[in-house]
């Protein structure tokens, strides 16, 4: 976890960390904000997190409620781990669609040209950390949401991890540390 805590800061990304988080053959780290307006409105008025995909189809239906609910968080930006530069197109994939996307790589991992100028075309970031060190950006990643619109998918993505930003809290409170099994933390 401390890895992608450094690779966050670095990229400038602050929030909270919602880690492991799997869709569409990905494994990611969400780095997220909760909207506390949004997340008391929805609390008052019975909105819970809606996780299940079918839920969020409904809501796109002709016969569907006539009121949605607003999203809760903000998604920030997304960090994969990877092992090389030249798997991280493959990684990020889909996820550039919804959020800028950022590479974790070893903090060994050799200056490759060709791989970081094809990142760079995709619009993916690249950071290097080592598991206890600090971690250091070489290529910030673009946002490249707008071309794409919104979707579904994105809005299904944004109450998952509005739900498993409030078990985090919820198992924060109960403990004395601001980590938790299966990943989340909050960081300046």
């Amino acid at each position: 976890m401390q890895q992608f805590e450094h690779a966050a800061r670095v990229l400038g990304w602050h929030g909270h960390l919602v880690s492991n988080v799997e869709v569409l053959g990905s494994r990611f780290t969400a780095v997220t904000r909760l909207r506390p307006d949004v997340h008391q409105w929805r609390t008052a008025h019975d909105w819970p997190p809606q996780a299940e995909p079918s839920g969020v189809h409904a809501w796109a239906e002709p016969d569907g409620p006539e009121q949605v609910p607003v999203p809760a968080v903000d998604l920030i930006g997304v960090m994969v781990r990877v092992s090389k530069a030249r798997r991280a197109t493959r990684a990020c994939g889909t996820l550039l669609t919804i959020a800028p996307c950022a590479a974790v790589l070893p903090g060994d991992h050799p200056y490759r040209p060709w791989a970081l100028t094809e990142l760079d075309y995709y619009g993916i970031g690249a950071v290097t950390t080592y598991r206890d060190g600090p971690a250091r950006l070489v290529l910030s990643p673009e946002d490249r949401r707008a071309e794409f619109g919104t979707s579904l998918f994105e809005r299904w993505l944004l109450e998952l991890l509005y739900q498993r930003v409030l078990r985090q809290e919820f198992h924060s409170t109960e403990s004395t540390s601001n980590t938790t099994e299966g990943g989340g933390a909050d960081f300046p």
